[in-house]
């Protein structure tokens, strides 16, 4: 039996492990903490719309393997919170049973594509293989045939995700079209079925974003979204058609499935209602983090499905899911104060603060600077180390690596 078990290798799966594996040191524990995921390696998500995506991701043995958490390479199928019983599949297609005595469900999200003529050409970037087909989509562009649409691609959702790989997409394209003499070519379009882009950004910062697009030339078709495509034109649902080889679906995130087997109530995101100590209302022994929490931060706000949130969650649930097996008090999710950082490809960047967006203002590239370091620095755990590890592990201590603890 595994005492502090953990389903998903994501930011949330990986924090909480160490989170347990801090406390019960703390303690002088012997108490097990494995973690449960198929991948050997935690995937930098959030970079995913950047180019070469084979390279966003850490090997999980290296950041968790020094502290002695056990991984096991397995698909969670199944969650008998009654009988405290997770069921797996092994790569080898069997079926094994682990059983736990307090478990965290970090099994994070997916994007929901939609049923529509043609869907199964739409790329998206929610995971590293999905991200890397697009890539290698994109690298054979220059050999593909010539003719309308083939430096043109649409993006699909105007929300965060979207932004980004769209702004990024133009210089990616580019340098392939220039493999072909053909840079001026390029063609970006946003469709978005809101009247405005960005419109969960806040409107302070939509300004920005405006100007970034009309920049880099990015075209927005807006109030409308996509009825159907084929491998050269996208179809809208204004009558329209746009001429295009490459189409990124963007729009909608889901919780895990595993979510829909626990006695507990949901919110419209498919995540479970916990308490402020993460653990799932009316079922004992089981916490939720990351992207199947929903749960709430200052003034009551409930959390986007964010990295940015994902990692304090994960420390939380992982150190009360291990202060319950030692009978310790749980300690309440308190996470930084509210922050976006949007990156825009060549135009630069916009953050803001607060849940009302404040821009952030500061010198000229204090943005990109800032979104350099979130994604090159700030989210990547360190590998072979375990006692930083152990140390960033702390429930109070923040997100950026030289963050001060006051526990």
């Amino acid at each position: 039996m595994i005492d502090v078990l953990v389903l998903g290798g994501g930011f949330a799966g990986l924090w909480s492990a160490a989170a347990a594996t801090r406390l019960l040191r703390a303690q002088g524990s012997a108490h097990s903490v494995a973690l449960l995921t198929p991948h050997p390696d935690l995937v930098l998500r959030p970079r995913l719309y950047q180019a070469d995506p084979a390279r966003m991701r850490v090997p999980l043995d290296r950041v968790l393997g020094p502290v002695g958490v056990r991984r096991i390479a397995a698909t969670a199928t199944a969650v008998d919170t009654a009988r405290r019983r997770v069921t797996a599949l092994t790569p080898d297609g069997g079926r094994t049973e682990v059983a736990y005595r307090s478990l965290v469900l970090a099994t994070g999200s997916a994007v929901v594509r939609p049923e529509l003529p043609g869907s199964a050409l739409l790329h998206d970037i929610d995971t590293l293989p999905a991200a890397v087909r697009l890539e290698e989509h994109l690298q054979g562009l220059p050999e593909a045939p010539a003719g309308p649409g083939r430096w043109t691609a649409v993006v699909v959702g105007a929300g965060f995700t979207g932004l980004e790989i769209a702004t990024e997409l133009v210089g990616r394209l580019r340098a392939q079209a220039a493999r072909c003499g053909a840079a001026d070519e390029v063609r970006v379009v946003l469709v978005e079925r809101a009247a405005v882009v960005g419109a969960g950004l806040g409107a302070a910062a939509r300004p920005v974003i405006t100007r970034a697009l009309d920049t880099l030339g990015i075209e927005r078709r807006l109030g409308t979204t996509v009825t159907g495509l084929d491998a050269r034109s996208v179809h809208l649902a204004d009558g329209s058609t746009v001429p295009a080889r490459t189409a990124v679906w963007t729009a909608g995130m889901r919780a895990s499935a595993l979510t829909a087997q626990i006695p507990a109530p949901r919110d419209a995101l498919g995540r479970l209602a916990v308490d402020r100590g993460l653990r799932v209302r009316g079922v004992e022994g089981l916490y939720a983090a990351g992207d199947t929490a929903a749960a709430l931060a200052e003034d009551d706000h409930p959390v986007p499905q964010s990295c940015q949130h994902a990692i304090p969650l994960g420390k939380v649930a992982g150190h009360n899911a291990a202060a319950g097996l030692l009978g310790l008090p749980p300690v309440d999710f308190a996470p930084d104060p509210y922050r976006t950082c949007l990156d825009l490809g060549a135009a630069g960047a916009v953050a803001t603060a607060g849940w009302n967006r404040t821009l952030r203002e500061g010198p000229e590239g204090f943005a990109k600077e800032l979104k350099r370091a979130i994604n090159e620095t700030w989210i990547s755990p360190p590998a072979d180390d375990p006692q930083e590890l152990l140390r960033r592990a702390g429930h109070r201590v923040g997100t950026r690596p030289d963050a001060a603890s006051s526990a």
